[in-house]
């Protein structure tokens, strides 16, 4: 789950992690009144709360919106109601959400922090060393996404300790890294650890400030803050649910998280169908390696109906970007017949348009393949993930 950047900077600041004062507005007028209360006098920073990077770099798609981006310094109160009422109700594109951008329905109204240098901080979970890995990263002439690409050995590596987070070696090898002055040691601590305290605490999968600044007295201060939590951690956060933006939530993905599914969508072309994400990521990386690219995937579970699994499949049937389907099960608790039940029961509702591919394993897997026989669908049964693929694939061609 992702949270906007006012709702991360609370979370963190709750870790001694210094933030600019700021408020939430949903009009101009309540702008205008977030500005007095943050600062007596000028200038402001107004932003756009969308889920996305880059907002700085971004455009509105509505003439009235003006030519600046999605976060714009305001010097004069007189000016900020002009600019609220330019960027709400806006739809803002950035090089992260793809042409149809997206709605600003919130701004946060910041109160301006001069600082006089500017780094990148990131926690991210390195699955190829099971490790909490913090990311460290000049930006004053390149962005981290710029680094990451044409300078990757331009970012600092360090793997954290999961409980007791960096070492005083760690911070020294930072302050080392950024050319930090002696006075910024303990804020630099603090930060840090505070931000790995974040990060575990709150099952995070992602936790960046981007940037963060350093001001004239060594203060470490996070002017951005961006928080993805794990939702498979979210039954022990359930003071987090509320934070949940539905309106930056795709509708399938919504679909599917009320009926106990995970959906994620990509820019390939196959609809996947998988019980675990192990599953999933291996169809995925075997569907690239013979060339294609996933264009979804639906995560289905146990403990479900047959009404709930053909709604999940509907989600899958119904997307125009699909152009074949690729169901991969290990039944389990989640049985085989089940699942093809749900798959007919679909495809009554919204036809079937598409190659779809099914290959079942496990709990009730003969009796889920009568099911499908005797459905009279125009469906193909694989024996092994990689024939399913295959099989998938030269459908598709013989289709086009």
């Amino acid at each position: 789950m992702n949270i906007h950047e006012y709702q991360a900077k609370r979370i963190i600041s709750q870790y001694g992690i210094n933030i600019p004062k700021g408020r939430i507005a949903y009009t101009p007028l309540e702008a205008k009144n977030a500005a007095r209360a943050v600062s007596f006098r000028g200038p402001w920073v107004l932003k756009a709360q969308i889920q996305s990077g880059a907002r700085n770099h971004g455009k509105f798609i509505e003439k009235s919106a003006g030519r600046k981006s999605g976060i714009r310094q305001v010097k004069y109160r007189r000016d900020i109601m002009r600019e609220a009422a330019q960027m709400l109700g806006s739809t803002l594109v950035t090089p992260q959400t793809g042409p149809k951008g997206k709605l600003v329905s919130r701004i946060y109204v910041e109160a301006f922090t001069k600082v006089r240098k500017i780094f990148y901080a990131g926690l991210v979970i390195d699955r190829m060393n099971a490790a909490v890995m913090l990311l460290i990263a000049d930006i004053k002439e390149q962005e981290i996404s710029t680094l990451a690409i044409e300078a990757p050995e331009k970012i600092l590596r360090l793997q954290l300790d999961l409980a007791a987070g960096a070492t005083p070696e760690q911070i020294h090898q930072v302050m080392t890294f950024l050319k930090l002055s002696p006075k910024s040691l303990t804020g630099l601590e603090t930060f840090i650890n505070g931000l790995h305290k974040v990060f575990v605490d709150c099952d995070a999968t992602m936790l960046e400030i981007n940037p963060a600044g350093v001001d004239t007295k060594g203060n470490i201060i996070a002017l951005d803050a961006k928080l993805s939590i794990d939702d498979n951690a979210l039954y022990r956060h359930k003071d987090f649910l509320p934070l949940q933006d539905e309106y930056e939530t795709e509708e399938r993905e919504l679909k599917a998280n009320k009926n106990g599914f995970q959906y994620s969508s990509f820019d390939g072309s196959i609809g996947c169908i998988v019980n675990g994400d192990g599953i999933a990521l291996a169809a995925m990386d075997l569907i690239r390696e013979k060339g294609e690219g996933t264009a979804c995937f639906l995560n289905v579970k146990g403990g479900v109906d047959k009404d709930k699994i053909a709604a999940g499949i509907k989600i899958i049937m119904t997307n125009p970007r699909v152009e074949g389907i690729l169901i991969n099960v290990l039944g389990g608790f989640l049985r085989c017949n089940l699942l093809a039940e749900g798959i007919v029961a679909a495809a009554s509702e919204v036809g079937l348009n598409v190659p779809l591919v099914v290959r079942f394993e496990g709990t009730n897997k003969d009796e889920a393949k009568d099911i499908l026989l005797h459905s009279k669908l125009p469906l193909i049964i694989a024996d092994s993930m990689e024939d399913s693929v295959d099989k998938l694939l030269a459908a598709m061609e013989a289709a086009d």
